[in-house]
C-alpha cells in the first residue's frame, strides 16, 4: 500500500462529503492537494496542504477550513490525532498498527513493492545517449546513458509505456571526417606509411580494424580515386562499424534501446522536407535577415537572407535559421523532423537526454515542437553536465585506443558496470560530477555504492545468523512474525522510511529525476546502519535476541523489509544487489 495515496484518498473523500453537504462550493480543483511527510518528524507522520490550496477558491479562512477537514479526518482508519500548524497545514499522527501493516505489505509484495499505476499506460519517448557514430563511447556518454536508461525503467515502474530511443547523428560533417579518417586507415592497411594522423581527422587506434576490414572488402579499389567517389561508401561502412561498437559498449553497460533512428534516413526519406512544409503552410517559415548577435559581433558576420522559422512566436529569443549557406538543412531542421516523427509515432511526452553543450538548442526545439503538434506534445530536456574522471584526486590520462578521451569500456573494466551506474546518479545530472577511481573502490561510508551494498549484504548476513540461533527461522521472510513487537522509536522510524519508497518512485518519475533513487537508498542504508550500531550499544535493540524467538522473528522481518526495498531500488538502477562483500 502507498500510505500517501491511501490517506490522499481519505482526504479526497472528506472534501467530497463537505461539498455534498454544502460546506464547500462545487467545482473546486483538488489536483493541488498533496500528502507529504512533514519536514520535521516531530510534527507528525503525514501533512496535507488541503486547506491551504482550497481556502481562497472556497472563500474561507485557511485555518477555519483546516479545522473542519481535520475534525473529519480524526475518525479515519489509523489516524490517532490531527493537528493544525502554521497558516493551515494539517498534520496527522498515525497509529503504530498502520506501520506494522505497511511492513507486512512490503514483505508480501517483495521487490514489486513501489510499483505504481500513475502513468496509466501513457506513452513516453526517452531519447538518450545518441552519441555521434564517430568512435567508442566515452565517460561523458556514460552519465547520459545511465540517466536515460534508469529514467526509462523508473517510468515503467510508475506505470508508463516507455520507448527507449537512440538518434544516430549520421548526416553532419563529423561523419564525413569519420569517412576520411577511415580511408586513411584503409590506405595504411594496404601497406602505405601514413605517418602522424593529420589534424582534423580522428586519431584513435579504434579505426585501425575498420581500415583492415575495408582493405579486405575492397582491396585497392579506392586508391587514387577522387574523394567524391569513395567517401559515400567508406563513410557508410565506417558508420556501421562505429554503431556496432557503440551497441557492444551499451550491451556491456546493460543499456538497451528499442529504436535506432538515422538522421540521414530522415533526410533521404523526405521527412525533413515534409515537416518544414507543414510549418510553411502554417505561415511559420519565411525568408529574412537576422539582426547581428548581441555583444561583440564576429569578424565573419555579414547580413544575408536566410530561411527562418518564426520561433519567437512561441517564446524564443530570435527566429532560427533552417538552411546553411550551401543550401543544405541545418541540424535544427533535421531535429524538427525527428521530433515530429517521434510525436507521430504515438508519444506525446518526449524526454531528451542531452549534453550540456546543447542547452542553447532547448528553447528553439520546444518552440518548433509546440508549433508542429499544435501544443499537444510535451518536451522535457535533461542536460548532462561534465564528468571529471580522477584517480586519487588527479585527472586520469586519456585512452591510447580512443586517442582523445577515456572510453566507457575502460571505465567498466576498471570498476564494474554497477559501480559506474550508481555513481552517475549520486548527483543531479545538471551538476558536474567528480568520479574518482580510487574512492569508488574504497570500502568506506564515503563510498555511496559500498555503503548501500553493505546494507543489503548485512541484511543477508543477519538472516544467516538468525537461522543459526533459531534454525526454524532459516528461509522465513517474516510474514508470519508478530510485527506489533516492533515498538522501538528507531524501528518504527525505519519502517516509516521504507513506506516512502512508492512515493519516491512516483515523485522521481513525475520529475524525470532518477538521481532521487540513489539519494533515497542512501537514506535507507544510513537508517539501517544506525539501528544496527545502536543494537551493538544496547543489547535490547539487537536483531537476534537470546531466548526471545518472537522478537527476533519480528526484527528479522524488518531486516527483510530493508533488503527488499534496497534490492528494488538497486534493480531499478540496473545495479545487481550483492549478498556478500569480499
Amino acid at each position: 500500500m502507498n500510505i500517501f495515496t491511501h490517506y490522499g484518498s481519505e482526504i479526497a473523500a472528506v472534501l467530497v462529503a463537505l461539498t455534498a453537504e454544502g460546506a464547500l462550493p462545487g467545482g473546486l480543483d483538488l489536483s493541488r492537494v498533496a500528502v507529504d511527510p512533514p519536514r520535521d518528524p516531530s510534527h507528525g507522520d503525514l501533512s496535507t496542504n488541503a486547506a491551504m490550496v482550497l481556502a481562497k477558491p472556497a472563500g474561507m479562512n485557511p485555518r477555519d477550513l483546516a479545522t473542519v477537514i481535520a475534525s473529519r479526518l480524526a475518525s479515519a482508519d489509523g489516524v490517532m490525532a490531527t493537528e493544525i500548524a502554521g497558516p493551515g497545514f494539517i498534520n496527522l499522527r498515525l497509529d503504530d498498527s498502520v506501520w506494522w501493516r505497511s511492513l507486512a505489505d512490503i514483505l508480501a509484495e517483495g521487490t514489486a513493492y513501489g510499483a505504481s499505476d500513475i502513468g496509466a499506460g501513457e506513452r513516453v519517448n526517452v531519447e538518450f545517449v545518441s552519441a555521434n557514430p564517430t568512435g567508442p563511447m566515452h565517460v561523458g556518454h556514460a552519465r547520459g546513458a545511465v540517466v536515460g536508461d534508469v529514467l526509462a525503467t523508473l517510468l515503467e515502474k510508475a506505470g508508463y509505456s516507455v520507448v527507449r530511443e537512440y538518434y544516430i547523428n549520421d548526416a553532419g560533417e563529423q561523419v564525413n571526417v569519420l569517412g576520411r579518417s577511415a580511408f586513411l586507415r584503409y590506405r595504411e592497411a594496404l601497406g602505405e606509411a601514413v605517418g602522424d594522423i593529420p589534424a582534423g581527422l580522428y586519431p584513435g587506434d579504434y579505426l585501425v580494424p575498420v581500415g583492415r576490414a575495408l582493405a579486405e572488402k575492397y582491396g585497392g579499389r579506392w586508391i587514387g580515386r577522387d574523394e567524391a567517389e569513395w567517401l559515400p561508401e567508406i563513410r557508410a561502412f565506417a558508420i556501421d562499424a562505429m554503431m556496432e561498437m557503440i551497441r557492444a559498449d551499451l550491451a556491456a553497460f546493460s543499456v538497451r534501446h528499442d529504436v535506432f533512428t538515422s538522421e540521414r534516413g530522415l533526410v533521404e526519406s523526405g521527412k525533413v522536407d515534409a515537416a518544414l512544409q507543414t510549418l510553411s503552410n502554417k505561415g511559420l517559415i519565411y525568408t529574412g535577415v537576422l539582426d547581428p548577435p548581441k555583444g561583440k559581433i564576429p569578424d565573419d558576420w555579414e547580413p544575408r537572407e536566410q530561411t527562418l522559422f518564426r520561433s519567437t512566436a512561441f517564446g524564443d529569443e530570435v527566429d532560427r535559421p533552417l538552411k546553411k549557406s550551401d543550401g543544405s538543412w541545418t541540424y535544427f531542421a533535421s531535429d524538427i523532423a525527428y521530433h515530429l516523427d517521434k510525436y507521430q509515432r504515438g508519444s506525446k511526452v518526449l524526454v531528451d537526454v542531452w549534453g550540456a553543450d546543447h542547452g542553447g538548442h532547448i528553447r528553439r526545439m520546444k518552440a518548433a515542437l509546440q508549433a508542429m503538434s499544435e501544443g499537444q506534445a510535451e518536451m522535457d530536456v535533461k542536460l548532462i553536465q561534465i564528468v571529471k574522471l580522477l584517480d586519487r584526486g588527479e585527472p586520469v590520462k586519456m585512452s591510447k585506443r580512443a586517442g582523445t578521451f577515456v572510453t566507457l569500456r575502460d571505465l567498466i573494466e576498471d570498476v564494474g558496470p554497477g559501480v559506474v551506474r550508481f555513481i552517475m546518479l549520486t548527483r543531479s545530472s545538471d551538476a558536474p560530477l567528480d568520479f574518482d577511481l580510487a574512492k569508488v573502490k574504497e570500502q568506506s561510508r564515503d563510498n555511496p555504492v559500498f555503503y548501500v551494498q553493505y546494507a543489503h549484504a548485512r541484511c543477508h548476513s543477519v538472516a544467516k545468523m538468525a537461522g543459526e540461533a533459531y534454525p526454524d527461522l532459516t528461509g522465513t521472510d517474516g510474514r508470519d512474525a508478530t510485527l506489533s513487537l516492533l515498538a522501538d522509536e528507531m524501528e518504527l522510524a525505519l519502517v516509516k522510511l521504507l513506506t516512502q519508497w512508492p512515493r519516491t518512485v512516483e515523485a522521481a518519475a513525475r520529475a524525470h529525476e532518477p538521481h532521487r533513487i540513489a539519494y533515497y537508498l542512501h537514506d535507507v542504508a544510513a537508517a539501517f546502519h544506525g539501528l544496527w550500531t545502536k543494537g551493538r550499544e544496547q543489547t535490547d535493540l539487537r536483531v537476534i535476541v537470546d531466548d526471545n524467538r518472537p522478537l527476533t522473528e519480528a526484527r528479522l522481518a524488518l531486516v527483510n523489509g530493508v533488503r527488499i526495498v534496497i534490492a528494488s531500488g538497486l534493480e531499478l538502477m540496473g545495479v545487481t544487489p550483492v549478498e556478500e562483500l569480499r
